[in-house]
């Protein structure tokens, strides 16, 4: 053999076998159900992953070919795996601190507070002040309740003597739901030398009991100091953790500078184990205008996201804007600083979306859902047609069906969060009456034609929690019942979604809605290898049993972050 055509064929041997390699995968998934997403192939029996990419998909002789000598196969059997899954809306900041500090939620009685407390105790970083909680958001309905099985009674107060002995030199300000009360232990009651000469101050026999009334707690919020970068790091790792559980593998966060600055830092360690869509407020579109940034600046695992804009309040305070008053407060609710003075949040969307910004804005009652649609149609016919998706987040009290289809002919999509509703029954039609038939219209908008996102609204308001776990929020748009299935049959059940529709809502749905459809939401060759894999198919399992699906495996950027022993 001559030496050039020995040369010839050695590097011929070596390309093949290049090539070889370039086609074994480093997961081969199968399973009885695997929901692609995908219009063209949705159901197919195996999937193969190489790098941080979905490299083939198909039938299992069509993927065993990717077998190689390394390639490790996850066999889910029953189970299905889906498209990895998408939270729309959550705020991640105040997740992590409720991991790592304290929620107190659904306390109501010095037992639980005790237990919390301790829970807290033990796992708080040295020097760390204890705060929030939030007690009693769900002391009048327990959570859980469709609103029938209300209690008048006079709201619980904890006192310093509850906690002391647990927290003998860790300081503590804990605050009701409404921030109307607060509780102060001892040492900080000495630490920051309050005495009963101090306003707001409650007293008895001449001794602090350690509940504080705004007046003196606002003094004492002021010398409480800023967590540090790496205290917030550590809240930030538990949040990721329990994201994972849940198999969320993205989140469009409602994102400040600091959360920003983490973000950034865990992303440089390579600690991010989700993705990040972050929202800044709609009010700081001129300052990212001028230094040229639009929508989707960033890379696969960092961008902006959207502006957040704000048109009324929330039902939790019955301060979501109504065109009827509220049947318990007689006041129509409230509009948010956005709206004034009159005029600024026409000026705020129309130069955001002129500049390549996407407003995704906040509208919860009837009359703000409305002007809302009136603020965007005026924005798209000042601006003209473009690559726009505007989103409008919690679309939750629809004045009618006829609003649906506003919704549509707008291409407006519809921003949800599923476990809303089987949480807020419990006080929406005490307050507003006939009018929560259009509370949560999955059904109606989907039929006229909106585009359906889904998330969390992780971890909720001041009045409620709202969990991180998309099968959850899927159950909640299936059954439209309490985990304990109430009511029989579902509230408002004609507004029922069947498990598909929501199940694209919290994936293929929400990758469009961030304009990522190009990259992520489905499972396809050439997307990235986000996927959850889940115990049992929530197309097999009864509507009531979705809730006890569990994640066993996710998987972002081709890179298992969580399995389930």
């Amino acid at each position: 053999m001559k030496p050039g055509f020995f040369i010839l064929f050695i590097t011929s041997l070596l390309f093949l076998a290049s090539c070889g390699n370039a086609d074994q995968a480093d997961y081969i998934i199968t399973a009885n159900t695997i929901w692609t997403g995908s219009d063209d192939q949705p159901m197919v029996e195996a999937i193969a992953i190489k790098g941080n990419r979905i490299l083939a998909v198909g039938t299992y002789s069509e993927v065993d070919s990717h077998r190689g000598a390394n390639t490790e196969i996850i066999d889910a059997g029953n189970g299905m795996v889906v498209p990895g899954f998408i939270d729309n809306h959550t705020h991640f900041n105040r997740a992590g601190e409720l991991l790592m500090g304290i929620n107190l939620l659904d306390v109501s009685d010095s037992d639980a507070l005790r237990e919390r407390v301790s829970e807290t105790q033990d796992r708080l970083p040295d020097g760390m002040w204890m705060t929030g909680g939030m007690w009693g958001a769900y002391e009048q309905w327990a959570m859980g309740d469709t609103g029938s099985e209300r209690e008048d009674r006079e709201p619980w107060k904890p006192h310093k003597h509850d906690i002391d002995d647990l927290t003998p030199e860790t300081p503590v300000l804990l605050h009701r739901w409404d921030r109307e009360m607060f509780l102060a232990n001892t040492f900080v009651l000495e630490q920051e030398g309050i005495d009963c000469n101090w306003e707001g101050v409650e007293c008895e026999e001449g001794e602090p009991t350690g509940i504080l009334y705004p007046a003196a707690a606002e003094r004492v919020l002021d010398r409480i100091p800023e967590r540090t970068l790496d205290q917030r790091l550590a809240e930030a790792r538990l949040a990721l953790e329990r994201l994972a559980e849940n198999g969320v593998t993205t989140i469009h966060d409602i994102t400040g500078a600091t959360q920003m600055r983490v973000f950034q830092e865990l992303k440089r360690r390579g600690e991010l184990t989700a993705r990040i869509n972050a929202r800044p407020t709609l009010d700081k579109w001129e300052e990212l205008a001028e230094v040229g940034i639009e929508h989707g600046f960033g890379d696969e695992w960092l961008r902006i996201g959207g502006l957040k804009g704000f048109v009324d309040g929330i039902m939790g305070n019955s301060t979501a804007r109504f065109y009827e008053p509220y049947l318990t407060t007689g006041e129509v609710g409230s509009w948010r600083p956005m709206m004034y003075p009159p005029g600024n949040m026409k000026e705020l969307i129309v130069n955001a979306d002129a500049h390549g910004l996407w407003p995704h804005v906040h509208a919860i009652g009837d009359h703000a859902i409305d002007s809302l649609l009136t603020l965007f149609e005026h924005a798209i016919e000042v601006n003209g047609e473009k690559e726009r998706r505007f989103r409008m987040i919690h679309t939750q009290v629809l004045s009618d069906g006829d609003v649906a289809n506003r919704l549509a002919d707008l291409g407006i999509i519809a921003e949800m969060q599923p476990y809303h509703a089987i949480d807020d029954m419990r006080w929406m039609e005490e307050r507003i009456g006939e009018r929560s038939r259009w509370a949560y219209a999955f059904k109606t908008l989907h039929d006229a034609g909106v585009m359906l996102s889904f998330g969390s609204d992780w971890p909720g308001t001041n009045a409620s929690w709202y969990p991180s776990s998309a099968v959850q929020g899927i159950y909640a748009a299936v059954t439209r019942q309490t985990l304990d299935g109430e009511p029989e049959g579902g509230w408002f059940p004609e507004e029922r979604i069947d498990v598909e529709t929501a199940l694209r809502a919290y994936t293929v749905n929400n990758a469009y809605a961030a304009g990522e459809e190009h990259f992520k939401g489905t499972l396809e060759p050439g997307m990235v290898a986000d996927i959850a894999i889940l115990s049992n198919s929530l197309f097999d399992v009864a509507p009531s049993d979705i809730k006890d699906v569990t994640v066993i495996y996710t998987f972002v950027d081709g890179v298992p972050v969580f399995e389930r022993e």
